[in-house]
């Protein structure tokens, strides 16, 4: 295995949950009424640090069927989110080429660690079939 460079970011960050490598800047945040099977979750215009992506796959979710790959975080190997390559809806294009953090695996610009409320988990998402 080779030697692991992991670039900091300048800023208000969101980071990995687990090593606390540099994801993503707040500033680069589009929504955050996003939201995944275990809650909330981030549409970021750009997720470019520090990750690492799965297969191409179809996802049917509740706003429709997507072509998604995972992200993961080069530190520590967890799945962060996913980006959308394609969307198959065209009131979902807007999506296309866009990231998802899911806010339990992040940790936010104070530090912030998004807890999952089991009770109150969404029962459907934009990430229902992931």
């Amino acid at each position: 295995m080779g030697r692991l460079f992991v670039i900091t970011l300048e800023g208000s960050v969101y980071s990995c949950s687990h090593c606390h490598t540099h994801l993503a800047l707040l500033d680069d945040i589009i929504s955050k009424s996003f939201h995944c099977r275990h809650g909330k979750a981030y549409l970021f215009d750009k997720v470019s640090v520090n990750i690492t992506v799965g297969e191409k796959e179809e996802r049917m979710m509740m706003t429709g069927l997507h072509t998604v790959v995972d992200i993961f975080c080069v530190g520590c190997g967890s799945i962060v989110g996913w980006k959308y390559e394609s969307a198959h809806e065209k009131t979902q294009k807007y999506k296309e080429g866009k990231f998802i953090l899911e806010r339990f695996k992040v940790l936010g610009p104070d530090g912030s660690n998004y807890l999952v409320n089991h009770d109150a988990m969404v029962s459907g998402s934009d990430a229902d079939n992931a």
